[in-house]
């Protein structure tokens, strides 16, 4: 199995699994390789270092520290994990793998109304229509005019890696 850190030309970052480097050459070849953000596939692989024990000095290679705090029976640990820099590029790939799959949900719960969204908003603040979670389209103006009016919007924006593959 091999993995490879790949971008896109809007830097976004992400891993791909292959299993062989001749399979990842083929499906980037072929244009199967997407960016899971903007869809691009225009994919290219980034330099990687797997385990990089010491630096060339030979001295320990500089890590940066991330504090983990624990809230269990109220205490705060201070566990601390040293990320080198490989460590901290499947952090980040974590996070936006993470980030996609909470989207993926959230668009799973909620109805799409399209253009309607502020109408129908209103419709279930005022008990018009049933209560439930829904997504749309509406301008800054009619949103800012929901908040006046009590009703809880949130502003987001429509990555093209959701258009289409939720309904």
């Amino acid at each position: 199995m091999k993995v490879y850190n790949l971008s896109c030309p809007l830097d976004h970052r992400f891993e791909g699994w292959f299993a062989s480097e001749e399979d990842c050459l083929v499906q980037q070849d072929k244009g199967m390789l997407a960016c899971p953000v903007c869809e691009s596939t225009e994919i290219t692989r980034m330099p990687s270092a797997p385990h990089i024990a010491k630096s060339s000095t030979g001295k320990p290679a500089q890590s940066t520290e991330l504090a983990v705090a624990s809230t269990d029976s109220g205490s705060v640990s201070g566990d601390v994990v040293a990320l080198t820099g490989s460590d901290h590029t499947q952090l980040e790939a974590q996070v936006q793998a993470a980030f996609l799959k909470g989207m993926r949900e959230l668009m799973g719960r909620s109805e799409d109304v399209g253009t309607s969204f502020a109408e129908e908003a209103r419709k279930i603040h005022y008990k018009e229509s049933p209560e439930r979670s829904i997504r749309g389209q509406t301008t800054l103006d009619e949103a800012e005019a929901l908040r006046e009016e009590g009703i809880e919007v949130l502003a987001m924006p429509m990555l093209p890696a959701f258009k289409n593959t939720l309904q």
